[in-house]
Parts: C-alpha cells; structure tokens; sequence
C-alpha cells in the first residue's frame, strides 16, 4: 500500500535547469548587482559627492579634536583614493535591497514553498539589522570612544589622524557592530538546521554572556562605555532571537513534518 505523502507530486519536479543556462543567469543577476551600485554611486557622485561623504563620516572625530586640529593625508593620492572608497561603501549599500533581491531571484527556483517563507524574511531583516548596526557604531558609540581617547592624549601631543587609518578604523567598527545586530537571524538558523533547539538555547545563555563579554572586549576600543553598550545590545538581540526562534521555526516548517518537533519546544 503507497505511503499518501510519497505519492505527493515534487514541487521542484521539472524546475531543474542545464549547467550553462544557471551560469548565465548567475551572470544576468551579477551585472544588474553591479548596475544597480553603479546607479547609486553616480548618484552619490552628484549629490553630494565624495568629499562631502567623507566628512560627514569623519564629523564624529572631527568633533572630538582640539580646535583647529584637522584630519591628515600622509599618503599623495588619499585625498582622492579615501574619499572614492567611501563612495562606493555607501553606494553598495545603498544598492543592498537590489544586490540581495537578486541572489533571492536565483536561488528561489531551486526553493520548496516553505523555504521561501524563511529566506525572504531573513534576507530583509537581516539587512535591516546590519544597517541598525552601522547607524547604532556612528550615532552613539563613536562620540563616546573618540571622547575617551581624545581624553588620555598628553597636551604635548597634536591630534591629527590620517584619513586612512581612520577609514580603515571606520569599516572594521561598521563592521563589527553591523554583524553583532545579526544575532537574531544566527539564533534563528541555529534553531532551524537543528543544531540547537530553544529550550538549549535558554540553557546556554550564561555561556553566550560570558563569550558576549570576551568578543565585545576585543572588537572595541579600549572604552568602558562602547564595550557595555555592545555588550548590553548584543544580549539583548539574543533574548529576542530565542523568542523569534520559537516563532518563526513554526511558521517555516515543511507541511509534512510534526507540528511538535524538537527545534518548537520551549
């Protein structure tokens, strides 16, 4: 006697595509990525421009200088290399939304129905969370670390940092606290490849505060204030990941399989 669910028709069944063909759509989706930064970085070009993106990256230094201390370029060509990259750092993401809709567009074909429901919601809260991140690092924490530092400078010295060391500085703090916002979507994934369930997650928390402490420790300055901040923020994201775990697991899961599973139990 046949089993009604193996008798179900594959919803992928004739969806498969020749090797060549996969490769020419990857190429498609690449060029309208780098079409879409391109479009974002001539209009950054126009308005409002290079020059004036780097300053306002470099507005919370600036802020924290002694009067009449300015930035510094020790390099010839950084006047100009700096402030480009930083144009296309913000036209990148900028074009985010477009780049990340196209590897959706790829990969959805070869998708059943219920992992469409996860990878939508998570490539847009995802890139929502990393862009919180980076507004949350420039807003709030660069004040207070470039304060901190400015505070323990000797008054034989003279602040003046070089545009370079300060980009470099920039991105990896961007980086930093845009990928510390992802906690969520990594306790989301843990939960839903069934490497670990919500009820462990809960049971490991005091592990996860102390690795917290030590990481956040390392990525920031050497300022009290940023690294609680950090500290307090990326706890908090891990509470709301476990709740949003047992949550968004359900509302994903395959219609064939138990509605009570291990990854759902509290």
């Amino acid at each position: 006697m046949s089993d009604p669910q193996n008798d179900k028709p594959d919803e992928l069944a004739g969806t498969e595509q020749p090797f060549v063909q996969h490769l020419m759509e990857l190429r498609d989706r690449m060029i309208k990525a780098v079409i879409a930064v391109g479009i974002a970085a001539a209009l950054l070009a126009l308005f409002p421009g290079p020059s004036a993106l780097y300053d306002l990256m470099a507005a919370p230094l600036v802020a924290s200088l002694p009067k009449g201390a300015t930035l510094i370029a020790t390099n010839v060509i950084s006047p100009f290399v700096v402030p480009i990259k930083i144009l296309f750092m913000a036209a990148f993401m900028i074009a985010l939304p477009v780049v990340l809709y196209q590897v959706w567009a790829f990969v959805a074909p070869g998708l059943y129905s219920h992992e469409k429901k996860l990878v939508m919601p998570l490539v847009i809260s995802s890139t929502l969370l990393f862009f919180v991140g980076v507004a949350f690092c420039y807003y709030f924490v660069f004040g207070q670390v470039f304060q901190f530092i400015q505070s323990f400078a000797p008054k034989s010295i003279t602040a003046a940092p070089d545009i370079e060391e300060y980009l470099n500085f920039v991105l990896g703090m961007f980086l930093a606290f845009g990928l510390a916002f992802e906690v969520p979507i990594a306790v989301i994934l843990l939960v839903r490849m069934g490497v670990l369930t919500v009820k462990q997650l809960r049971e490991y928390r005091g592990y996860f505060w102390v690795i917290a402490a030590v990481v956040t420790a390392l990525v920031t300055p050497p300022d009290a204030g940023s690294m609680i901040m950090l500290l307090a923020v990326v706890g908090s994201l891990y509470e709301i990941g476990i709740v949003a775990a047992q949550l968004f697991v359900k509302s994903t899961k395959a219609p064939d399989t138990d509605a009570d599973t291990e990854t759902a139990k509290s």
